[in-house]
């Protein structure tokens, strides 16, 4: 599909109705892998369609470029929520409805009070929330849209939740559930499993809880959810708490937090934070519980959150008073009690019974209206038989002479518009020179880029006096690269490495010098040879160098790094493991789960150490092969499929398996753009 609607917006005679279609589809696509690419294509799609509009088009076309325009601005409203900037999240949301409605769109109607409902949930206004959530089940039902029945009835069982009726709540789930089971796909069902999970939890039957979140838990990584399988994660992570296993809910709560924070997810982060807190309150690290309490606040109130503020203001006043700070207990009892009393009050109650009311009683009385208005329609539709004829006469008429003026004026104006493209074509031509000139400059940069680049990898001379039998399959995604290889001799070992620093291209590039720098100076100016020091010094390093920017750089590398004396191997890595395969058996050592660059709680680095056996062959590479999207079903290629590659042909000459490697990156990426660089070592010892 990704490949079908790039080459709709590449085609030069793609109209502007295919390319607003297409750039929004790919932003629904898309976003699930990078959240960023929401804001590029719904811009491009926004662009697109007002432009368009502007042109006044007939009804088809107008309608068309509405619904793709209304579909950009919810999808930038879901994105702006997500990263905390609410104004902007209501302003698109409230753009998109009113578009959807004039054009006639009931389905995107219906999707967008869903989400204006679940924003406003989200802000603890349960009564307009539960008003969106019943306008868009009714639209639903109207149109027989199974999958907008579906999503209404989660997000009305939602409410059930937070009110505590967790029965009424897993009706609605189950009811919501059998519809995705028919008619929808995994990701649909993974939430329905999710949601019938949280409500066992909540009757405390945990082992039920787990079967379900299980369930969603292991769809979501099978379509590659990143996201939503995080959040299943600490909903696994609250079921082990409850059974008082610390270790494992504490790993679910880290796991989570770390896609959290990499996808920049705010109220997610916030919930990752406040359960890892409640836990290191409960085993006693009161320092922990506080902090990392605070942190979750912090961000909570941040983008104004409320149940997330009320569980963070409920940890805090606990740890102050364990620390006998009487005032600040207070202080976050009292913010505890407001967000709480926000969340589930009078007025709430009130305005669930009379939501639910209104809808039991509009769909009866819907049943009688549709009876009445069927032998009206047969009145009316003879009478209006009558006035058809006469009016399509006089239309016909006037339609005659419509067209005569109209062929007559656009002979006037077609003179006139031939003068102004005239003018136009040779502005065009000055401008296409200035472009000429400006690319050729950005193309000898890059090229002078590449030349420095290619400076600090070492040479082949030596990588082959150093290394002996080895490859080493290098493949930038452009003309300059964030991987690169390291080698250097120091105190008779031989250390080498592959580094992936952050991004790719000329930033990538940029990054990569400034870390290459840092694992020399580690070397040269401290005297290091141990895998895990030199790590520890770069990180140091390169943490000083970014934090000179009065920007908030967070930039840095994965890298996996080894020494070799003698038969002894040491290797550390961030992030980046290293495989050894003897004798058709693959030995991984581990890497460490944090980068060299700025990280919470950062960790030294740990040194492994091996005896090589004669006809080992040592592998260290960066993640670009692994990630490469391919295949028949366009996925990842993935780890396990890496491992079973190396492990055929490590018996292969060092060249021939570099040809292999290539040979298989090739043809998995088929037509599909490389996503990353990709840098791969091996050496027979």
């Amino acid at each position: 599909m990704i490949d079908s609607l790039t080459a709709v917006i590449n085609d030069p005679g793609s109209h502007d109705t295919s390319l607003a279609k297409a750039n929004v589809l790919l932003s629904d696509i898309l976003y699930v892998s990078s959240l960023d690419t929401i804001v590029y294509f719904c811009d491009k799609t926004k662009e697109i369609a007002e432009s368009g509009l502007a042109k006044n088009p007939g009804i088809k076309i107008k309608k068309s470029l509405s619904n793709s325009l209304a579909a950009a601005l919810l999808n930038l409203g879901y994105y702006y929520g997500i990263v905390g900037e609410i104004n902007k999240q209501f302003n698109y949301y409230s753009q998109s409805v009113t578009i959807y409605n004039e054009a006639g769109n009931k389905e995107g109607m219906a999707n967008c009070l869903i989400n204006i409902g679940r924003a406003y949930e989200k802000q603890g206004n349960i009564p307009k929330a539960l008003e969106s959530y019943y306008e868009s089940l009714q639209i639903n039902k109207e149109i027989d849209f199974k999958e907008g029945i579906a999503t209404s009835l989660n997000n009305l069982a939602l409410v059930f939740e937070n009110q505590g009726d967790y029965q009424k709540a897993l009706d609605y789930n189950f009811q919501s559930l059998e519809i995705r089971e028919r008619y929808l796909g995994k990701r649909k069902v993974s939430i329905a499993l999710n949601n019938i999970g949280f409500n066992y939890e909540q009757q405390g039957d945990t082992s039920l809880a787990l079967e379900y979140y299980t369930k969603s838990q292991k769809l979501r990584e099978e379509i590659g959810w990143k996201d939503g399988a995080a959040k299943v994660l600490v909903n696994i992570g609250h079921v082990y708490w409850d059974k008082n296993q610390i270790p494992e809910a504490l790993d679910c709560f880290y796991r989570s937090l770390a896609v959290f924070e990499e996808i920049d997810n705010k109220e997610q982060m916030a919930n990752a934070l406040i359960s890892i807190g409640m836990v290191m309150f409960d085993i006693g690290d009161i320092k922990q519980a506080k902090d990392y309490g605070e942190r979750s606040l912090a961000i909570s109130q941040e983008i104004g959150f409320p149940d997330n503020i009320k569980r963070a203001a409920l940890l805090l006043t606990k740890v102050n008073e364990k620390e006998n700070k009487g005032m600040q207990a207070l202080k976050m009892h009292k913010l505890y009690i407001a967000m709480r009393d926000s969340i589930n009050n009078e007025e709430t109650q009130k305005a669930n019974a009379k939501q639910q009311a209104k809808y039991e009683y509009e769909n009866k009385k819907a049943i009688d209206d549709a009876e009445r208005d069927k032998m009206i329609a047969i009145e009316k539709e003879e009478k209006e038989k009558q006035r058809i004829i006469t009016f399509s006469t006089i239309g016909i008429l006037l339609l005659v002479v419509a067209f005569l003026f109209f062929i007559f004026n656009r002979l006037k104006i077609t003179r006139k518009q031939k003068e102004v493209i005239e003018v136009q074509k040779v502005e065009v031509e000055k401008q296409r020179d200035v472009i000429k000139v400006a690319h050729k400059e950005i193309t000898d940069s890059i090229s002078y880029a590449q030349r420095i680049q290619n400076a600090i990898l070492p040479p082949d001379r030596i990588v082959k006096d150093l290394l002996g039998d080895h490859f080493i399959l290098y493949k930038p995604k452009d003309v300059v690269a964030g991987d690169f290889y390291w080698l250097r001799h120091v105190k008779g070992k031989t250390l080498f490495a592959a580094a992936d620093c952050t991004g790719h291209g000329v930033p990538g590039a940029m990054v990569s010098v400034v870390c290459n720098n840092a694992l020399n100076r580690s070397v040269r100016e401290y005297g290091l040879t141990d895998p895990g020091l030199i790590l520890d010094q770069t990180r140091d390093i390169v943490v000083r160098e970014f934090e000179k920017s009065e920007d908030d750089v967070k930039d840095g590398m994965d890298i996996a790094l080894c020494t070799i004396e003698g038969n002894v191997l040491q290797y550390a890595g961030a992030y980046n493991p290293m495989w050894i395969i003897r004798k058709g058996e693959l030995i991984e050592a581990k890497a460490n789960r944090f980068p060299i660059g700025v990280s919470f709680n950062p960790q030294p680095y740990t040194t492994h150490t091996f005896e090589l056996e004669k006809g080992d062959v040592v592998y260290v590479f960066t993640d670009g092969f692994v990630d490469q999207f391919g295949g028949a079903a366009g996925k990842k290629f993935k780890s396990l499929q890496f491992k079973s590659l190396l492990t055929e042909i490590s018996t292969e000459e060092m060249e021939e398996q570099k040809r292999l490697l290539y040979a298989a990156f090739e043809k998995w990426r088929g037509d599909l753009e490389q996503v990353d660089d990709v840098c791969v070592i091996g050496f027979r010892f």
